[in-house]
């Protein structure tokens, strides 16, 4: 097995780490997410580490990523790369390494520090912390921030973004950051990305859409259109694949 890897320059005596990561992912006990992917905690010299271990890839995207596009991995790392460019909080990369069978990609790993938080935007939409309107006017703030600066994430959803409370203000950090474009946000199609955000409660997207049309200098009404539209839209999209495959 054959392997391909990058490595952030700030950590070059991370090398022996991630050529053995298999081993060391393998040893850890500390999964914090398992899915389709499964991160776990690791300390690597010194330092509090997550670990993103990419579910092996059916054929043909195995070929795809070996010959024609970036894997996840690879994607997870250059988008932090980008990010961290533009001033966008994420936890800062340390690297990446690809491994390759009979000459196509199979396993893959992403490694960054560990960054702590206090919840993320889940909890907020659930309500299950303090202060809500106020984390929602600043996650609006912070969103059509990083539209302005062209950061499209693809997987902006409940758990993708973190958060941290210091004194009155919220900091917003983006992870599961392989699905990202970067390009050009008009203010009407950057409301479009709230649509993963299904509020049980009516008022929460709202308050997003007011204090984003405000910034954007939008009709406040037309936004909240849009954003509540864009979310039924999907809502339901989701729920009629959910019933098709039998799920509840």
């Amino acid at each position: 097995m054959t392997n391909k890897y990058i490595l952030n320059s700030k950590y070059k005596n991370f090398e022996q780490d991630l050529l053995n990561i298999q081993n060391i992912f393998q040893d850890s006990s500390e999964s914090i997410h398992k899915a389709r992917n499964e991160l776990k905690i690791v300390e690597l010299n010194g330092i509090k580490c997550v670990v993103k271990s990419f579910k092996v890839p059916h054929l043909i995207n195995r070929i795809a990523y070996t010959f024609f596009r970036d894997g996840k991995a690879k994607k997870s790392y250059l988008n932090a790369m980008k990010l961290i460019e533009l001033d966008v909080n994420t936890p800062e990369p340390i690297g990446i390494i690809e491994f390759f069978s009979a000459g196509l990609l199979s396993e893959s790993y992403f490694i960054s520090v560990y960054e702590p938080y206090e919840f993320t935007i889940r909890e907020v939409f659930h309500h299950k912390v303090e202060n809500v309107e106020e984390i929602l006017k600043q996650f609006a703030k912070f969103s059509y921030a990083i539209h302005q600066k062209g950061v499209w994430h693809v997987d902006y959803s409940l758990g993708n973004i973190l958060i941290t409370k210091n004194q009155d203000l919220y900091k917003f950090s983006l992870v599961d950051i392989n699905r990202m474009e970067f390009k050009e946000i008009p203010p009407k199609e950057g409301l479009k990305n709230f649509n993963k955000f299904w509020a049980k409660n009516d008022k929460d997207l709202p308050i997003i859409a007011k204090e984003y049309a405000e910034l954007a200098q939008l009709n406040e009404k037309d936004a909240i259109d849009i954003v509540l539209n864009e979310a039924k839209k999907l809502e339901a999209g989701v729920n009629l694949k959910r019933s098709l495959k039998g799920q509840k």
